[in-house]
C-alpha cells in the first residue's frame, strides 16, 4: 500500500515557490532536491505580510479589531522558542501593546477539541507540516483572510527545521553517520532513541532502506513497516517531547537518536557532549496558523502580519 502525498503541497509550492522537502546528505542535496534561496525565501514571507495586511485591513489593524490584549501562541520550546520570543515575541508586544502568552507544546488533538468544543484557547498554532496538512482537511485550521485567495492555504510559512543523527562523540569514536548506518545494528551497535512521530519514522525507514529521496513519495508504507520492525528491538525509547533526543544521549540511555541541529548547536554551547552528523538529515517545514472560531482573531492576524515582515527578521 502506498500513500500519495497530500495535494494540500501543490498549491502551497505554487503560493511559496519553496520546493524542497528533504535534503539528503551535503553531497547530494543540490542533485536531488533545488536548493532553498534565503532571499527568496524572506522574499515571498515578505509577501504574505503585504497579503495578510491588505486582505484583513481594517479588521487587522485597527485598536477595536484587536479586541483582546493578550493572546496565546502554541509552539515549541528550546533554543527555536527563546528566538521566537527574543525577536518576535518581545518587540511585537513592544509595538502593538498585545502580550503573547507561549504555550510550550502544540498539539493537533488538542486543537481540534478546542474548535469542537468551541472553547478555542490557542489563537496562534505552531504546526510542523504533516501536523499542518492534517489539520487544514478536517476543517479545524482557519484559512480565511491569509493570503489573497484563502482557498489555496490556511498556513503560513515560519522557518525550516532539519533533523538528523545525534550521538555523544566521547563514548561513540565511529558513529553511524546515515540512516541506513542507524539502521545497521550490528556495525553500530548501541540503543537507539526515536521520536514517535509515524511520518518522520516511515521517512528515516525507507531512506535507510535505499530509498533515494527523489523517490521517497509516495511513501510505500508496507516496506517502511517493515524496517521499522527490523530496528525496534534496538530502540530504547520512543519518545514524545523533542527535547528526550537530547537527554537521551546526555543521560547515556541511548548511543544515537534522532534529534535536530539547533538542539545539539544549544546542549554542546552549555556544555553537554553531543554532536550531530550532517551527512543526511530530513529538513522540513513549520507553520503558523489559527484555529477555526478563536475570540482574538484580530490581534492573531496582528502577530501573523508582524513575524511575516522582511523587517521583523534578525
Amino acid at each position: 500500500m502506498r500513500a500519495a502525498r497530500s495535494e494540500t503541497l501543490l498549491p502551497l509550492r505554487k503560493i511559496y515557490h519553496i520546493a524542497l522537502q528533504y535534503s539528503v546528505s551535503r553531497e547530494n542535496a543540490q542533485n536531488e532536491w533545488p536548493a532553498i534561496d534565503r532571499r527568496k525565501f524572506l522574499r515571498c514571507t515578505a509577501k504574505i505580510g503585504a497579503a495578510l495586511a491588505a486582505c484583513s485591513a481594517p479588521y487587522v489593524f485597527s485598536r477595536r479589531a484587536f479586541g483582546a490584549t493578550a493572546i496565546s501562541f502554541a509552539s515549541y520550546g528550546g533554543s527555536y522558542g527563546d528566538f521566537v520570543q527574543e525577536y518576535w515575541i518581545k518587540p511585537f508586544t513592544a509595538e502593538t501593546g498585545i502580550s503573547v502568552q507561549y504555550v510550550n507544546g502544540p498539539d493537533l488533538a488538542k486543537v481540534k477539541a478546542q474548535v469542537d468544543n468551541k472553547s478555542v484557547e490557542w489563537d496562534v498554532f505552531d504546526a510542523t507540516g504533516s501536523v499542518a496538512y492534517a489539520g487544514v482537511d478536517p476543517q479545524v485550521l482557519d484559512p480565511s483572510r491569509f493570503v489573497q485567495q484563502p482557498d489555496n492555504s490556511a498556513l503560513v510559512p515560519s522557518f525550516i527545521y532539519t533533523g538528523g543523527i545525534g550521538y555523544d562523540p566521547a563514548r561513540t569514536k565511529s558513529p553511524a553517520r546515515d540512516f541506513a548506518q542507524l539502521w545497521d545494528v550490528g556495525s553500530f551497535p548501541g540503543p537507539r532513541g526515536l521520536s514517535n512521530t509515524v511520518s518522520e519514522n516511515l521517512e528515516r525507514a525507507l531512506l535507510a532502506g535505499g530509498v533515494p529521496a527523489s523517490a521517497l513519495y509516495p511513501l510505500d508504507i508496507d516496506r517502511g513497516f517493515k524496517l521499522l520492525d527490523a530496528i525496534k528491538p534496538h530502540v530504547k525509547q520512543w519518545y514524545e517531547a523533542t527535547a528526550q533526543g537530547i537527554t537521551l544521549i546526555q543521560t547515556k540511555e541511548a548511543d544515537y537518536t534522532y534529534t535536530f541541529a539547533n538542539r545539539v548547536k544549544a546542549a554542546k554551547a552549555s556544555g553537554v557532549s553531543i554532536d550531530f552528523s550532517f551527512d543526511q538529515c530530513i529538513s522540513s517545514r513549520s507553520y503558523y496558523t489559527i484555529p477555526r472560531g478563536g475570540p482574538r482573531k484580530g490581534a492573531a492576524m496582528r502577530f501573523l502580519e508582524y513575524v511575516t515582515r522582511l523587517s521583523s527578521r534578525p
